[in-house]
């Protein structure tokens, strides 16, 4: 008897107009008061980056002096601590700029100094290299490039790395070009006569 009295008052309950609002017949406009629930439209979360310049490279975020855009939370609490990054000025813009423009000028001078030091190869001629001599053209050992280097500062009072030389493989007397890697946009070829003695 009990289950009957609750299902008669369930359905008195929801059957009232009163439950339901009242209001709904007279035109209320006002959601909450029909007892429907009103969708919610929520704003997106604005995202909060920073504009920085890397003070040192960062694996997986880029290379110094690079401009980025990185989250508030990552800045703060990470990379101004460890001093690795620093907030964009204008005057901080302008400096980078100018290092920039002074950073040009210099790679432009190395590049122009290669070009004039590669034609300074090309005017002198082949280079003359002595060996001891064996069977036919055959010489003892090899012309190496620290060879190639002592040469070029014994006769041009230049100073060249053997490491941008690249000689081919020298055991017999002859005629050879070796490259001279100057810059990486410059290279230079030179004569060299292996002769013996």
């Amino acid at each position: 008897m009990a289950s009957t009295s609750a299902l008669s008052w369930s359905s008195s309950c929801c059957s009232s107009p009163r439950s339901l609002g009242g209001s709904l017949r007279r035109g209320n406009p006002n959601p909450a008061d029909t007892g429907r629930a009103a969708p919610i439209v929520a704003q997106k979360k604005a995202k909060k980056l920073r504009k920085i310049i890397l003070k040192e490279d960062v694996p997986g975020m880029g290379k110094q002096g690079q401009l980025l855009d990185v989250k508030a939370g990552f800045l703060r609490n990470y990379l101004l601590p460890t001093g690795k990054a620093q907030l964009v000025t204008p005057l901080l813009l302008k400096e980078m700029r100018i290092e920039e423009e002074r950073i040009e000028a210099e790679k432009k001078r190395v590049k122009e100094e290669a070009q004039q030091l590669a034609l300074i190869f090309q005017t002198v001629g082949a280079f003359k290299v002595k060996r001891k001599g064996g069977k036919g053209k055959q010489i003892f050992g090899t012309v190496t490039a620290q060879d190639l280097v002592d040469i070029i500062k014994a006769q041009l009072n230049r100073d060249v790395d053997r490491r941008i030389v690249t000689l081919p493989e020298i055991r017999e007397t002859g005629e050879y070009v070796a490259e001279l890697k100057l810059h990486p946009e410059v290279t230079a070829q030179v004569r060299l006569n292996v002769y013996a003695n």
